[in-house]
C-alpha cells in the first residue's frame, strides 16, 4: 500500500479561514490554496497506508474525552530567525490545543514523534517567502481577530500535488450532532461552549 503523508489540525472556519488563505496568497506565499487554513496538532508526518485505520481509531478515542472549547486569534507573531515563519496568534485556546497535541503524539498511539521545535499552536499565514512579504505580512495582519467554539478537530493527507485534503473530522464528546467547527467554505460558526 505504500507510505501517507498525514497532518492532524484545527479547522479555522468560515469566514476566517478563507480570508486568511486569501491574504496569505496575497503575501506571495505559493502553498496558500493547498494548506486549509488550520492550527496544526500533528505536523507533516509520514505514515504507512496500512496504519490508516488503527490511525482514525486513536484519534477517535481523543475526540470521544475532549470537550469543545472555546479559540481566538488576535494579533501576530513570527518564528524568525529560527523558522521563516510569520503567523496569527492564538491567545485562547492554546492549552487545549496542548493537551490534544499531545495526545495525538501519545507513545502508546500510531502517530508517535518528536517535534523539530517545542509546540506552539498558532496560525501560519506567511511561510519561506521574501523578507519584505514577512514583514508586510506580519504588519497587515496585526490587528487580526477572531473567535469561535472549536468542536472537532481534522486528519489530513497531502496529496501528490502537494494540496493538503481532510480524510476524517473527529468531533468531541461522545459523537452524535454537527461538529462545532465546519469545514472551510461551511456557513456557521456556533457560539463559544465548554473549557476543555
Amino acid at each position: 500500500m505504500g507510505t501517507v503523508t498525514l497532518g492532524v489540525s484545527i479547522a479555522v472556519p468560515e469566514p476566517y479561514g478563507s480570508l486568511l488563505q486569501e491574504r496569505r496568497a496575497s503575501f506571495g506565499d505559493p502553498a496558500a490554496y493547498g494548506i486549509p487554513t488550520h492550527v496544526t496538532l500533528l505536523p507533516p508526518t509520514e505514515a504507512e497506508a496500512a496504519d490508516l485505520p488503527a490511525i482514525e481509531a486513536h484519534l477517535a478515542q481523543i475526540a470521544t474525552v475532549g470537550r469543545p472549547f472555546p479559540m481566538r486569534l488576535s494579533g501576530t507573531g513570527t518564528f524568525r530567525p529560527l523558522s521563516p515563519v510569520v503567523f496569527v496568534q492564538v491567545v485562547e485556546g492554546a492549552s487545549a490545543c496542548t493537551w490534544l497535541q499531545k495526545r495525538v503524539r501519545d507513545a502508546s498511539g500510531p502517530l508517535v514523534r518528536e517535534l523539530q521545535f517545542p509546540y506552539h499552536p498558532h496560525v501560519t499565514v506567511a511561510h519561506d517567502i521574501a523578507e519584505e512579504a514577512m514583514d508586510r505580512a506580519y504588519a497587515e495582519l496585526a490587528d487580526y481577530e477572531a473567535a469561535w467554539a472549536c468542536g472537532s478537530f481534522a486528519l489530513y493527507e497531502q496529496g501528490s500535488d502537494s494540496v493538503w485534503r481532510k480524510i476524517n473530522e473527529f468531533p468531541f464528546g461522545a459523537g452524535g450532532g454537527a461538529p462545532a467547527v465546519p469545514a472551510q467554505g461551511g456557513s456557521s460558526v456556533d457560539e463559544p461552549s465548554l473549557h476543555p
